[in-house]
């Protein structure tokens, strides 16, 4: 075998290992400073030389004289020690004895090439025999090694082709090692070469074994990565159809924990979790299944927990996913007890296998006093509704008792008599004695075909002491891990020639191994099941909604763009002038009652005969106010002042506030908003604080404006005149509601004769004509009390009804048409007056109320209902209708059937490529071993 095929065989093997003894690195060392093996014949040496030395003319015609290159020893043998570490030492130094003399013939063959370039120039014989005096110095060296080492080769067991092999080359005489200074000599035969391939052989031979150990151990890994991640996207799809429907065609299969309740069922779950997280109390606390759903997730650095359906974020602190669980739990009420609602709980973790498990009420045998008598068949009943195909079932039972009074393999021999897709789980070993637990794992009166696996789960007191600042919910699996090890290991009855399985972590393999097993054979049926709802949800959608896609967010959107449009043309109607008419009707309102407390009469309290007045309202007409009668002035002065300090500021920012308030609500009325009550107490919250905000300041500044009108006001002859003609209106349209006062009052009293016969008896009454024995509380006359009580108010309307007549023909009377007579018409005075203020505060509050709540509300819309949602509320908001409802529903539906096709799809691609794993394992099983690194 030449040089070359050696150096690239041997290059290989040489990265395994490092120099690991004195004389190699010596060797090393010692090569390494010389120059690069190879010497001339090297195809780049030739440049090497030019830098020192130009070559004779005609040199270069040497280029079809046939190149032999020499391995280099100094470059291969690191790589060689390294690549024989694992094929001992003995195997290690016959090949390095071997290929020292492979080294020498080489070394041979480029001296007789430098002979030939000596005949050229002298000068190159010089550096030709350097190099080959280097390699005949590394042979030296190395010769010492061959002969201390050929006796443990000759140790060493080989197979009896490799012996054939070595033993014949004992029969060859070996060539001359000294290198020699008499001149190149032509490379030799000789037996050794024949000693030494078989040694590199055998070396060959026993890296190929390892080898090929350390790539079944690799593919060993990649299958199990392989099969975890198969495991993980059918319980990522498996949580996808859990939001599409509750179909039972579109479930993949989870493993479902029965057990009693004193069954170590809670200890099993806990123990492959890492955690101690579920309920826990005297009483019985799992009322509800719990949909636990493990994720590993190996880069995380920290495990936490999530309710999907309560909406929590990430619990870090299992404690608190232990009392939400109870609270759950105890939140279904005592007389039903238990109920078939799942919890949803998913646990992230790089210390979990990815698992899809369901925890359901212990079986009970007795039921308490405060318990429903039927609570033991609806907890029978709950568990075999979930323990139906295709669902693995692992069967919790004690080790303390008998397989044949096990509640949970008697459930699943009714819905598994063969014992095809149960795994059975022995707790509490450590309470029997190792014989009867090695019975107990080989039982073959019920026996499953998954097995039994015995677990110790039950976590020393000390592991779950809460220590400082960690609350007690630190991880619980090296506990537990470390109390099983001790205990199966000090019994040998369950060591490996037992076959049986024991410990938290084979189970934790054998359910990811079932459970991926039990999906993938899913598969196909739920793919089937997948393409037919995905058919009825496009031939929904494109019949039903004509294709057109929506989404929570577009029908926000859509809903916000329409109401703000609204809003705006709102905006564009509702301006100074409906200021200026909201505020003067309050005003005037203000005014009937300052005139209704001062001039006008005043309602009966009881039927006691009233005190002459002193200045009747029928007399100011010819009054003389500035000498006799100055009440008149003292009255109408008050009355402004009392209409001026009134808080007009105030009144008319709550007034134009209000109004603004009432006009967003009738938008909100006319709006899609109108059937989410979550978007209008988002945009009534909205309005209101704007408004809120705005009034305090903008009322403080309208009371300064108009601060002056407190203590002095002027009223021009245009002022007067447009008073007088708005208080007659004023007191006709109050005329008007006296009138229609007085007619409600007779439908109630039972007619117009009726009313007046009582309101004539209250007449005389007044006026002395008639007395009474009492206050007539009890009634008089033969009238009741509550006909006396109406006809008071009767006689009352009378009296206003005939003051308001009297005072529009004072107001229409030339007396009033001069502003100089405003003692003699309170009514035009103290209108001219509202309308001053009114003047004043329409214009302020029109720059400054309406312009700002114009330009923040929407603003305030696009934050509270756009930015400021969170998905979870822009669904709820979208969902509050029922027909969007139903349309969400159909587009959603139809794009996670979609999705989980496609992640079906992708599923089968890595089961495609697990399934050809599998099967060139099986076909290829010599092949594999004939793959392995091989010298030839």
């Amino acid at each position: 075998m030449s040089g070359r095929l050696a150096s690239a065989r041997l290059a290989t093997l040489a990265r395994r290992n490092a120099l690991n003894t004195p004389q190699a690195r010596r060797l090393f060392t010692s090569t390494s400073t010389t120059l690069p093996a190879g010497g001339l014949i090297r195809s780049d040496a030739g440049l090497r030389l030019i830098k020192r030395r130009p070559w004779p003319i005609g040199s270069y015609a040497l280029h079809n004289v046939p190149a032999v290159r020499s391995i280099s020893f100094a470059r291969v043998i690191p790589k060689l020690v390294t690549k024989f570490a694992t094929a001992g030492a003995a195997a290690g130094g016959a090949v390095l004895a071997g290929v020292s003399y492979l080294q020498y013939q080489a070394g041979q063959a480029g001296s007789y090439a430098v002979d030939l370039f000596t005949r050229a120039k002298d000068g190159v014989t010089g550096v030709a025999g350097g190099a080959y005096g280097t390699a005949s110095g590394v042979f030296d060296q190395i010769g010492k090694g061959w002969d201390k080492t050929k006796e443990e080769v000759g140790s060493v067991e080989y197979p009896e082709w490799l012996q054939k092999i070595m033993a014949g080359g004992g029969s060859e005489g070996s060539g001359d090692s000294s290198g020699g200074g008499q001149g190149p000599e032509e490379p030799k035969k000789s037996g050794a070469g024949t000693a030494v391939a078989g040694a590199t052989t055998g070396a060959a031979f026993a890296y190929s074994k390892d080898e090929e150990e350390d790539k079944d151990e690799g593919e060993k890994i990649a299958r199990d990565e392989q099969m975890m991640m198969l495991t993980k996207k059918m319980i990522e799809i498996r949580s996808l159809l859990q939001t599409v429907g509750q179909s039972e065609s579109l479930t993949l299969p989870s493993i479902v924990v029965i057990g009693s309740q004193s069954s170590g069922k809670s200890s099993v779950l806990e123990a492959i979790v890492g955690h101690e997280f579920l309920p826990k109390g005297s009483n019985m606390v799992t009322r509800r299944p719990i949909e636990l759903t493990l994720v590993n997730t190996p880069e995380a650095q920290a495990e936490y927990a999530e309710f999907p359906a309560l909406g929590l974020g990430k619990v870090t602190d299992f404690s608190h996913v232990q009392k939400t669980l109870t609270d759950l739990n105890l939140a279904v009420p005592a007389s039903d007890c238990v109920t078939d609602d799942p919890i949803q709980l998913r646990i992230y973790s790089p210390n979990v296998p990815d698992l899809s498990l369901i925890d359901l009420p212990g079986y009970i045998q007795v039921t308490g006093r405060d318990q429903p008598p039927e609570l033991k068949e609806k907890i029978a009943d709950l568990c075999e509704k979930y323990i139906k195909p295709p669902n693995v079932i692992l069967a919790i039972s004690a080790a303390d008792v008998d397989l044949a009074n096990s509640t949970a393999l008697r459930a699943s021999r009714k819905v598994d008599p063969r014992g095809e897709r149960t795994i059975g789980v022995i707790t509490k070993m450590d309470l029997v004695d190792p014989e009867r637990g090695l019975e107990l794992l080989s039982d073959k009166k019920y026996a499953l075909r998954l097995g039994y696996v015995g677990v110790v789960c039950r976590v020393p007191p000390a592991a779950t002491a809460p220590k400082l600042f960690n609350r007690g919910s630190g991880s619980i699996t090296g506990a537990i891990t470390k109390n099983e090890n001790a205990y199966f290991s000090s019994h040998p009855e369950f060591g490996p020639e037992s076959h049986t399985e024991v410990g938290t972590k084979n189970l934790k393999k054998k359910l990811m191994h079932v459970l991926e097993q039990t999906m993938a054979s899913s598969l196909k049926s739920t793919g089937e099941a997948i393409q037919r709802e995905l058919a009825e949800a496009t031939y929904e959608y494109k019949v039903q909604y004509n294709e057109r896609p929506l989404s929570a967010e577009s029908y926000l959107a859509e809903s916000l763009d329409a109401f703000k449009h609204s809003f705006r043309g709102f905006s564009e109607q509702f301006g100074r002038q409906q200021v200026r008419e909201l505020l003067k009707h309050e005003l005037d309102q203000q005014v009937l009652n300052l005139l209704a407390q001062r001039y006008w009469n005043r309602p009966l309290e009881d039927l006691s005969p009233p005190l002459p007045e002193t200045d009747p309202l029928s007399g100011l007409a010819k009054a003389d106010i500035e000498n006799e009668h100055q009440i008149w002035q003292i009255k109408l002065d008050s009355s402004s002042a009392a209409l001026t300090k009134l808080g007009v500021g105030r009144l008319a920012t709550s007034v134009v506030a209000g109004n603004l308030q009432a006009q967003v609500d009738r938008l909100i009325g006319g709006s899609r908003f109108a059937a989410h009550p979550f978007a209008r107490q988002a945009i009534t919250e909205a309005s209101t604080s704007i408004l809120k905000d705005l009034s305090y300041d903008i009322s403080d500044e309208l009371e300064i404006c108009i601060k002056p009108y407190k203590y002095r006001i002027e009223v021009e002859d245009n002022e007067w005149a447009k008073g007088r003609e708005n208080v007659t209106n004023v007191l006709k349209d109050e005329l008007k509601v006296c009138e229609s006062a007085v007619k409600r009052l007779e439908e109630q009293m039972g007619g117009r004769k009726k009313v007046k016969d009582v309101m004539a008896f209250i007449d005389r009454v007044r006026s002395g004509q008639v007395v009474l024995e009492g206050d007539g509380v009890g009634g008089a006359g033969g009238f009741s009390s509550a006909l006396l009580q109406k006809g008071r108010e009767a006689v009352f309307l009378r009296d206003r009804v005939d003051v308001l007549k009297m005072r529009l023909l004072a107001v229409k009377s030339k007396q009033c048409a001069n502003k100089k007579n405003k003692y003699h018409c309170p009514e035009v005075f103290l209108d001219a007056v509202a309308d001053k203020l009114t003047t004043t505060a329409d214009l302020f509050l029109d720059a400054e109320l309406l312009s700002k709540f114009y330009y923040f509300f929407p603003r305030e819309l696009d934050t509270r209902l756009g930015r400021g949602l969170s998905q979870d509320q822009i669904d709820r908001f979208a969902r509050e209708d029922p027909k969007i409802r139903r349309h969400l529903d159909v587009v959603r539906r139809k794009e996670l059937l979609e999705h989980v096709l496609k992640e079906m799809d992708s599923l089968r691609q890595l089961e495609a490529r697990e399934k050809r794993y599998a099967a060139r394992d099986r076909d290829g099983g010599g092949e594999k071993r004939k793959s392995g690194w091989s010298l030839f």
